[in-house]
């Protein structure tokens, strides 16, 4: 294997650590922030089904950000995933649960700005559309389920120490659910601008095929759960206990809202089930489990009273998803101008 290809990935491997980094925090920050689960305990659950749902359900989304912007040079494809990866950890060194998907979209706009390639118009406002609906769906779905529980809560009745059993191991279902989605959409941001490229042979032993998408699959997964390991812990703080003050069964409500978020957006299987009825279908696109989580966060607030949500935690939150495409975008223009004229790489 050529030794540069390696070179070219670190970059989307960065990505990988940076959004683990990041948004580990969102699958299981309401847990480890209230103290349900251990973060050990959550780390571990959330990188093997982190990488899983990579494996398994990770090519819908990819499907669509390729669309934006189909990099075919790995030299461009890394200034891509680096620029994307410098904004998140940037903003993830701040502790603002920022949105991968921002960032890896805003680093494509730039480089179809470099390239003067035509940004796909129809695929940028689907994609934008699910940015304000993503949090939204979210914060509606959380309701409903807090809702829901509490009816079931009144008439079972449970004694203390059984619900806080219960309410832990809904908060460790919730979180490898939430996992698996999480590997499932957003791995595409990690990897996807690598596909087109196609950096390594397809491997071939009998019947069985682990092609080159499938394997950057799982490099990006690993790369995920490096992340979940070594970085995540201060970001879970603040998704857990600074922007609202969530009950233990609050915070199984929010994991589980983001978790379906983020399925529903990942799922071909319940694309083709819905096209199959004569249904509307959910566009398979790499939405922001950030701004699933806090949207979640924020509808439960609101339902117990809007007293319980820190504003300003909220307002700087809001602003990074603002700053984070421009961002990437701008770095990943300037980054492509020194490959090309000063490294004299072919970025296009």
């Amino acid at each position: 294997m050529d030794p540069l290809v390696i070179i070219f990935l670190t970059s989307g491997l960065f990505l990988g650590w940076a959004l683990g980094a990041n948004d580990a925090a969102n699958v299981f920050g309401t847990a480890v922030g209230t103290k349900m689960v251990k973060f050990r305990t959550a780390a571990i659950i959330c990188s093997v089904f982190v990488i899983l749902g990579a494996l398994i359900s990770g090519a819908g989304a990819s499907h669509t950000l390729g669309k934006l912007g189909a990099i075919t040079a790995l030299p461009g494809a890394f200034m891509t995933a680096l620029a994307a990866a410098v904004a998140v950890f940037s903003m993830t060194k701040s502790g603002l649960p920022v949105s991968t998907s921002q960032a890896i979209v805003g680093a494509i706009i730039g480089w179809n700005i470099f390239s003067n390639n035509p940004t796909d118009s129809a695929t940028l406002i689907k994609i934008l559309t699910t940015w304000v609906l993503c949090p939204v769906l979210s914060a509606i779905v959380a309701v409903i389920l807090l809702k829901t529980l509490k009816i079931i809560g009144k008439r079972v009745k449970l004694h203390m120490i059984m619900a806080d059993a219960y309410t832990r191991i809904g908060l460790i279902f919730a979180g490898a659910f939430g996992a698996y989605s999480l590997g499932a959409n957003n791995i595409a941001n990690v990897v996807g601008v690598f596909i087109p490229a196609k950096p390594f042979p397809d491997i071939v032993a009998g019947s069985f095929v682990f092609s080159s998408t499938q394997q950057l699959f799982l490099m990006g997964g690993l790369a995920i759960a490096v992340g979940v390991f070594t970085y995540s812990k201060g970001v879970m703080m603040t998704v857990g206990g600074n922007l609202g003050r969530l009950s233990p069964t609050a915070a199984f409500v929010a994991v589980m809202a983001h978790s379906i978020v983020l399925f529903l957006f990942a799922s071909r299987g319940l694309e083709a089930w819905l096209a199959g009825n004569g249904l509307p279908t959910i566009p398979l696109v790499p939405v922001s489990s950030s701004q699933a989580v806090v949207g979640a966060i924020v509808g439960i607030s609101i339902l117990q009273g809007t007293t319980g949500i820190r504003w300003m935690v909220l307002g700087k939150i809001i602003a990074g998803w603002v700053a984070t495409p421009f961002v990437a975008g701008i770095i990943c223009f300037i980054g492509l101008f020194f490959l090309q004229n000063v490294f004299g790489l072919a970025v296009l």
